[in-house]
Formats: structure tokens, C-alpha cells, sequence
């Protein structure tokens, strides 16, 4: 069974900013509550190709996996890609600007997990859904502090 969870939230920035901050691996773990460390494996600047090892707790577990940036349009589109893990997952952010002064920002994650993970799909698919609005919430509000 595949998963496939859309969220978004506007952020009342303009979009290259929210971009700029959104895609820099190593502000995750300032507004992913479950990301607890990313690390490089290739050299920045981050670029089609790039290598990212990132370390997660969810649902109570722990998670070692390695993203590779399989599209980037700065301003616009991020796409990470993992065939690591139970969960093989594809995560997009996209950006579009919002009236003059905003961003509408989404994340996407879909992929097909296996073994016991497909299984319990449904249930990763609302876990995700929620910690998703969430992080976007923090995000939101993390950038937007920072306007004030």
C-alpha cells in the first residue's frame, strides 16, 4: 500500500526566504521535531546528487537514513529520495508565492513501506499527517519571529 501524505501551511514571508531556510539540511532539526541530526556525505553546497544522513526517532523508533536530492529549483522545488529502511520514502517541499508578501509552502511524503510497515500504513499515513502540520506550524513560526 502506498503513502502518500500532502501537507501545507502559508508563511507569511516571501518565498525565497522561506525557501532558502526551508532547504538548508542542517536547519531540519530546528523545526522537524522527530529529526535529531543530519550530516553531510558530500560536499555542499546542496545540489542534484547530494547525500544527507539524517537520524530520526518515530512512532517510538529509532531511524538512520540517507536522503539523495534527486531535484532542486532553488526558490521553488526540493526533492530528497531514500531507499533505505523499512519505509522507502520520496519527500517534496514546493514553494509559491502567496498574495505580495507570503509563501504557501507543502511538504509531500509518499513511498511503499514494507514487511510490517505496509501493513500498518494507514496508521504511519495519520502519524506522518500529524507530525507534518505540526513541523510546518513550527516552521511558520520560527520564521516568522524572526521577521518580527
Amino acid at each position: 500500500m502506498t503513502v502518500d501524505v500532502r501537507t501545507e501551511i502559508v508563511i507569511g514571508l516571501p518565498r525565497d526566504q522561506v525557501a532558502g531556510y526551508t532547504i538548508d539540511p542542517t536547519h531540519a532539526p530546528e523545526w522537524y521535531a522527530n529529526i535529531e541530526s543530519v550530516e553531510w556525505e558530500t560536499p555542499a553546497p546542496l545540489g542534484v546528487g547530494s547525500r544527507l544522513a539524517f537520524v530520526a526517532r518515530f512512532l517510538g523508533r529509532r531511524l538512520a537514513y540517507t536522503y539523495e536530492i534527486a531535484d532542486l529549483v532553488p526558490g521553488e522545488r526540493l526533492v530528497m529520495r531514500t531507499a533505505q529502511g523499512p519505509f522507502p520514502m520520496e519527500t517534496t517541499y514546493t514553494f509559491t508565492e502567496h498574495g505580495n508578501t507570503s509563501t504557501r509552502m507543502t511538504l509531500r511524503n509518499r513511498g511503499e513501506p514494507k514487511g510490517f510497515s505496509a501493513i500498518s500504513a494507514p496508521v504511519l499515513a495519520a502519524a506522518m499527517r500529524r507530525a507534518n502540520r505540526k513541523d510546518l506550524a513550527t516552521l511558520k513560526t520560527l520564521l516568522e519571529q524572526t521577521r518580527a
